[in-house]
């Protein structure tokens, strides 16, 4: 089965520094049908003008992960970290008993590009924790790339969830395919170019294989995957896309 969340319905505001989208509830917009999938609570697509930013703020309790998709985005906070993000570069936050920090676009004359993520843990009360990884155009290309996980495998960044997210560069035509396990879905965003998923492949309860079906994402979409073996995607264009393995 899959729900989609298409670009143009998502909530949005501009506040002339900052261009947001949100895919599920998130401060001012609620949308009571969209308060997030499984551990999945937000996905915001943010652009911010140059020199502009997101001034010291506090959270409790949340994986916050940053995914820079232009731009350069550079991070602060009261633990000591320092970081600066471009195309590529990862950063999460576990922000367990709080965590205040800033988010700016580190340069002046371009603007910033990235999504915002954030995944409910498993654990409250934990301490906070800060990592960023670089994960090249070359480790993504046409493969899904595991860049989060509970275990910190394959040198991916560690989450205080059950959730694997994975990022891939497909080129036109290219296909990638990821297995799901009994029980666990996927959501799937894609951050730019076109995109067919494909689902109800395999043999359905009566025995009979089924070939499946292909339905089309642009930049913007979202969608939900539920009760399926396996998750295929074919770009059109070239395409950005995350995807994330749910319990």
């Amino acid at each position: 089965m899959i729900v989609l969340r298409k670009a143009d319905s998502r909530g949005r505001f501009d506040f002339g520094w900052l261009d947001t989208r949100h895919t599920f509830s998130f401060g001012e917009y609620v949308d009571p049908a969209h308060m997030g999938f499984r551990t999945l609570r937000v996905i915001n697509e943010d652009r911010v003008k140059a020199g502009q930013g997101f001034g010291t703020h506090g959270h409790r309790d949340m994986e916050i992960l940053s995914y820079v998709l232009e731009g350069e985005l550079r991070h602060k906070d009261n633990q000591g970290h320092i970081g600066s993000l471009k195309p590529g570069w990862v950063q999460r936050m576990s922000a367990g008993t709080g965590i205040m920090h800033s988010e700016f676009n580190g340069s002046e004359k371009d603007p910033v590009h990235f999504l915002q993520i954030w995944i409910v843990p498993a654990k409250r009360g934990i301490a906070p924790r800060y990592e960023d990884r670089d994960f090249p155009r070359a480790e993504r290309v046409n493969r899904l790339r595991l860049i989060a996980s509970p275990t910190g495998e394959e040198g991916s960044l560690t989450l205080e969830q059950d959730a694997r997210v994975y990022a891939t560069v497909l080129e036109a035509g290219k296909e990638a395919e990821l297995p799901l396990a009994p029980g666990r879905a996927s959501w799937v965003q894609v951050a730019r170019g076109d995109v067919a998923v494909g689902y109800g492949f395999g043999k359905g309860k009566d025995g009979i294989e089924r070939a499946g079906e292909w339905t089309p994402l642009r930049a913007g979409d979202g969608a939900a995957l539920e009760g399926e073996a396996r998750l295929s995607l074919r770009a059109g264009t070239e395409a950005e896309v995350l995807v994330f393995d749910l319990a």
